[in-house]
């Protein structure tokens, strides 16, 4: 089972970020506390939404849709 969620830097609103994870809160923390570098310049992170989704392989396929350009459109739309 993993999550698929997606942060909203508190200081930079328009920069968000989407990614996977099985330990919702210790990837949110690793997120704040710079240990990632995709994200560290940002910090710190709000949680705009969380999916948790069964199938490994569905919830990567999830994942690379929100990255896409129809993804970002339907993440902006209903969650920021």
């Amino acid at each position: 089972m993993k999550y698929i969620y997606v942060i909203q830097s508190i200081n930079h609103v328009k920069q968000y970020y989407v990614g996977h994870t099985r330990n919702l809160n210790r990837r949110l923390s690793q997120h704040n506390f710079g240990q990632s570098p995709h994200t560290s310049r940002f910090k710190p992170w709000n949680l705009l939404v969380a999916f948790r989704i069964p199938d490994d392989e569905r919830a990567l396929t999830f994942e690379k849709y929100l990255k896409s350009g129809s993804g970002r459109a339907f993440v902006n739309r209903h969650f920021r």
